[in-house]
């Protein structure tokens, strides 16, 4: 994984553990660059002085949205990104507070979902949006939707240096419903990386939030999980009602 952060790269090695890693973009493309001008990169900095990265996306000029399983003790938003290597416009904003879901289990991820305060204010430009969320009105299982993220492709080890996205098609699962998640079935899809990205749909709202891939055995499909969004709508906007002035 590179990430070019303050002028410097930082390099990082990912290992994957078992069968299952927290969200690479897999069988996707590079993005028209800030065309999903929502996107964050999310560096976060572990009690041990490592840094690791995960997406997330912009609610407003206060609040990202991103997974809780990219906790960390401090963070670091770089806003504007598509390209590591060229640095123009990107705006870097420090973390004031977290918020992660009070009842998220990191055993099985459920609840994998986290508001981020920013110490200043996003400065919003062309390369520089909010995203709208869907909400219980937005009707029935969306189909057609697109994830987008730095994350490992897979024909490399290391984070993608240019953002990329993928289109997905939702499967109407029983149990993924049950565990309030979205999934997706097969090789093409998020991964390692691209946990906290949006899951962004044909009305170009965001549905869900990258938490997990996983595989039953080597010769399976991946499934693909994306925290329901709809589900705590009201649980993010009483974070940014009760949070939001400065």
């Amino acid at each position: 994984m590179f990430a070019h952060c303050n002028l410097a790269i930082l390099t990082v090695v990912l290992i994957l553990h078992d069968q299952v890693h927290a969200g690479e973009i897999i069988g996707g493309h590079e993005t028209v660059p800030h065309s999903r001008p929502y996107m964050v990169l999310l560096q976060q900095n572990k009690a041990n002085g490592h840094t690791a990265h995960c997406g997330g996306f912009l609610l407003n000029e206060n609040f990202v949205l991103t997974a809780a399983h990219c906790q960390a003790e401090t963070y670091e938003i770089f806003l504007g990104l598509h390209n590591y290597h060229h640095k123009n416009g990107v705006q870097h904003v420090h973390v004031e507070k977290a918020f992660p879901h009070n009842d998220y289990d990191e055993d099985n991820f459920e609840n994998d979902i986290m508001v981020l305060k920013l110490k200043s204010k996003a400065e919003f430009n062309n390369k520089v949006k909010s995203i709208a969320l869907a909400d219980h009105g937005d009707g029935s299982l969306p189909q057609s939707c697109v994830v987008s993220g730095w994350g490992r492709t897979k024909e490399e080890n290391h984070m993608s240096l240019k953002l990329l996205e993928a289109n997905v098609t939702l499967t109407d699962d029983e149990r993924c419903a049950k565990d309030k998640f979205y999934c997706s079935k097969g090789e093409t899809g998020p991964g390692r990386g691209d946990s906290g990205g949006p899951l962004v749909c044909g009305d170009g709202k965001a549905y869900g939030v990258v938490s997990t891939s996983s595989s039953p055995n080597p010769s399976a499909s991946s499934i693909h999980r994306y925290t329901k969004i709809p589900t705590y709508k009201e649980w993010i906007d009483s974070i940014i009602n009760v949070n939001g002035k400065y």
